[in-house]
């Protein structure tokens, strides 16, 4: 793997300055797209939780002493 992100690295220094612009651009809304997907998985998780009753209720102080107890 290391190698495959060093291979990316050489081509991409080789690259003209607007195909560098293009390919982070790619990146970026790649990388965008792929916390938006993370971020919808975990909340169907969240929901799911909910729904099933595992979630815990309460204020900061008793979660935090929730927490310190387990």
């Amino acid at each position: 793997m290391n190698s495959t992100i060093d291979k990316l690295i050489d081509d991409f220094r080789e690259l003209p300055l607007n195909d560098k612009e293009y390919a982070v651009d790619i990146i970026r809304k790649q990388l965008i797209d792929a916390k938006r997907e993370s971020i919808a998985k975990r909340a169907k998780e969240a929901m799911a939780n909910f729904k099933k009753g595992m979630i815990k209720r309460g204020t900061t102080r008793e979660l935090y002493k929730d927490l310190e107890s387990d």
